[in-house]
């Protein structure tokens, strides 16, 4: 059985939870589907096993996303802030919108972009200036890279496969020490975006 390994002393970055984070590299593979009413995104590890699902509508005038982990307990609530031309999504711990529950939120760097960049600032940023976190990719492949500041702590990767309407597949590698159930949520929100 595949052994990942370990780095060692790797700080965390727990912005939904250090449970999501582990002390070495994780690559995920993560499912989109959607069908006339709804859409579900699968996210499983390399052996196949179920970590992390999102479900919601598709008929709704301000999006939402609810992202539930391996046990089927709602973990996060992702909802679109304002209809905008930079658009602005929030994330809450568990069902609903309570400001108590705000973990961090979303926006487009600018409004007109020749290639994808979201600012994400956490709750818990006193000045909501600088951003915590930068999204970096392409409008074309939907493909980004996550960094904290100079670093690099995740990468996505869009795979396409011809004739699977309604389907979409990706590849997310999480480096050590990153929360993978945020990166997956930005990575639901970049969708939505781009949709």
């Amino acid at each position: 059985m595949f052994q990942p390994e370990v780095t060692r002393f790797v700080p965390t970055i727990g912005v939904v939870g250090e449970g999501f984070c582990f002390p070495y590299l994780v690559d995920l593979i993560v499912k989109k589907k959607s069908g006339f009413s709804n859409t579900k995104i699968d996210v499983v590890d390399g052996n196949g096993t179920l970590l992390l699902q999102v479900k919601g509508s598709m008929w709704q005038f301000r999006k939402k996303r609810l992202m539930y982990d391996s046990i089927s307990s709602p973990l996060l609530t992702i909802r679109q802030k304002e209809v905008a031309w930079r658009q602005r999504w929030t994330v809450h711990r568990g069902v609903g919108s309570e400001e108590s529950n705000l973990l961090y939120t979303v926006e487009q760097s600018q409004s007109l972009q020749f290639k994808t960049q979201l600012s994400v600032f956490l709750a818990t940023s006193l000045t909501g200036e600088i951003c915590d976190f930068c999204v970096v990719g392409s409008y074309v492949s939907q493909s980004f890279k996550v960094y904290k500041g100079d670093t690099l702590i995740a990468e996505v990767k869009q795979r396409f496969n011809l004739g699977s309407l309604g389907k979409e597949k990706f590849e997310a590698r999480v480096y050590p020490g990153v929360d993978y159930a945020f990166i997956v949520s930005l990575l639901v929100i970049l969708n939505e975006i781009d949709s």
